[in-house]
């Protein structure tokens, strides 16, 4: 794409890289000693196992507290599981059905563990082959329809009806939009469990399960060989449940997942243990099925000032890059965030957005950076609000970003309806194509403002890093250092379900996903 350029200070960024780095290393140590309940129901999910209870308990739930019951899940649940498929000859889903109706695995014998391992491994090639069947797909139909133009026009659908949002999605696509996104049902990234099935009730957005993934994948397939354009397809990761959703996200082919390693922490009051592992498995996952992530630093301008704390939102992209190259992602993966946020009675507002767009955009050239709509400071005035998003589109053309979150004219006054949505595109499709090479014909003044101020905020972030690196992220997160949000790493919710791994813990996905990702530790 044409795009303008800033210079950025070198040794500055190589430093802030080098920061980040040392900052995650530190916390990877801690993450490869820990598992968690949701990761090892990532592992029966892959394993085949699906379905829920009478009481509408998941299955992968039953059997995973079921090995927690029996103090038997420090080793992970995968050796007692393939244990009781040699032994009683039944498919892990029929194990775990036995274990719903009673099956106790302490009860079998052990057969040798080369038999299991044998079986560990076999199941493993099974489920990455599905994996990579799905995602061959997918980049075949890429290339057969052809990919859209950046930015790429981003819309939410949310109506709580898996079966509504596949009609307001085919509307979007026909008026223009790239990717789609169902938010999830307000607060599901707070329950310890994926909800199942196709789901018609929802509260300001639609249950993400995997059936409802399934519908919308193909609705947009249909709708994409019709218009004569790959649409991607977007849900939401994080929460309590990121390598369960990922895992399914790459079962069914999805596009793009809500994957931020500290949303979860800051915004949810989610335990920080569980998170950071959690993120690593989903990462893995994502890294595999060539699902891009989207990372969540738009939400710390909306607890923070936009310009005063700039920087927290540069020195998070840095953390989050760190963490999302341990886990074998490459750069054409990472959608690192960033927003519109800056009040707009300030003076000279515009070029302090410009700036940071151009930040971002430099730190991470060849990034699928995500550009996220203003929403702090959206007012009842639509005239005044459709004229913000103008000028969010207008930088975004003009700064080269790659995806864009359509901004919604009533944007926190409640759901939106279709037709705001509809003047959403509307707007996008006029900014984006009459501004389309307005980037080729900028050059911003050498030591200018806007350079000064990308500098300036590089700086702040280098210096927040430091601190970071010297206290350790998790006393940094405790300090409020992020979001201005303070958050305990003894606390948060889903604190019970993280576990210390014993000496004998297996999980053979995690170790073929880290063998062909090529980061085994």
């Amino acid at each position: 794409m044409d795009r303008p350029k800033i210079r950025l200070d070198k040794k500055l960024v190589d430093y802030a890289r080098k920061l980040a780095k040392e900052i995650t290393d530190q916390i990877q140590q801690v993450i490869d000693q820990h598992s968690t309940v949701s990761v090892e129901r990532a592992v029966l999910r892959l394993f085949g196992i699906d379905g829920v209870t009478d009481d509408q308990i998941p299955l992968v739930n039953v059997v995973v507290d079921k090995i927690k019951e029996w103090e038997m899940l420090q080793d992970g649940v995968t050796r007692p599981i393939v244990n009781a498929m040699i032994v009683l000859d039944k498919s892990a889903q029929e194990i775990a059905e036995a274990i719903v109706d009673g099956l106790d695995l302490r009860s079998l014998p052990h057969v040798p563990d080369e038999k299991i391992d044998l079986k560990m491994r076999e199941l493993s090639s099974r489920s990455l082959e599905k994996i990579e069947k799905t995602s061959q797909y997918r980049e075949n139909l890429l290339k057969e329809l052809g990919d859209p133009p950046q930015p790429y026009k981003y819309l939410i659908v949310a109506t709580g009806n898996i079966y509504e949002d596949v009609i307001q999605a085919r509307a979007a696509v026909k008026q223009g939009a790239d990717i789609i996104a169902v938010i999830r049902s307000t607060a599901q990234s707070l329950l310890d469990y994926v909800p199942y099935g196709a789901t018609t009730e929802g509260y300001g957005g639609t249950y993400a399960t995997q059936e409802n993934f399934r519908i919308m994948r193909q609705a947009l397939d249909d709708i994409a060989k019709k218009v004569g354009r790959y649409i991607r397809q977007v849900n939401y990761a994080s929460g309590l449940c990121m390598p369960e959703i990922a895992a399914l996200a790459a079962l069914e082919g999805l596009d793009i997942l809500l994957n931020d390693a500290m949303y979860g922490i800051l915004f949810r009051d989610i335990n920080m243990i569980r998170t950071f592992t959690d993120q690593y498995i989903s990462r893995l996952l994502c890294a595999f099925s060539g699902i891009t992530i989207n990372t969540g630093e738009d939400n710390y301008l909306t607890t923070a000032d936009a310009i005063e704390k700039a920087h927290t939102v540069t020195a998070s992209q840095l953390i989050n890059e760190q963490f999302a190259l341990k886990a074998g992602m490459k750069p054409r993966l990472m959608g690192l965030g960033h927003a519109f946020e800056i009040n707009p009675e300030i003076e000279d507002g515009l070029l302090y957005e410009i700036a940071h767009a151009m930040l971002a955009r430099e730190l991470f050239a060849n990034y699928p950076i995500k550009y996220m709509p203003p929403t702090k400071f959206m007012t009842g005035n639509i005239f005044k609000g459709y004229a913000m998003e103008t000028l969010f589109n207008l930088v975004s053309v003009m700064t080269g970003q790659s995806i864009q979150l359509l901004g919604i004219l009533t944007e926190a006054i409640h759901t939106p309806y279709l037709h705001d949505r509809y003047l959403a595109l509307i707007n996008a499709n006029y900014v984006f194509n009459n501004a389309r090479h307005l980037g080729r014909e900028v050059i911003f003044k050498k030591d200018g403002f806007v350079e000064k101020r990308a500098n300036e905020v590089l700086r702040e972030a280098v210096n927040l890093l430091e601190h970071t690196r010297d206290v350790g992220l998790l006393r940094a997160i405790e300090e409020g250092q992020f979001a201005d949000i303070p958050r305990a790493r003894d606390g948060g919710k889903g604190l019970d379900g993280v576990f210390k791994k014993s000496e004998n813990y297996v999980n053979p996905i995690q170790d073929e996903l880290e063998r062909r990702l090529g980061v085994r530790r």
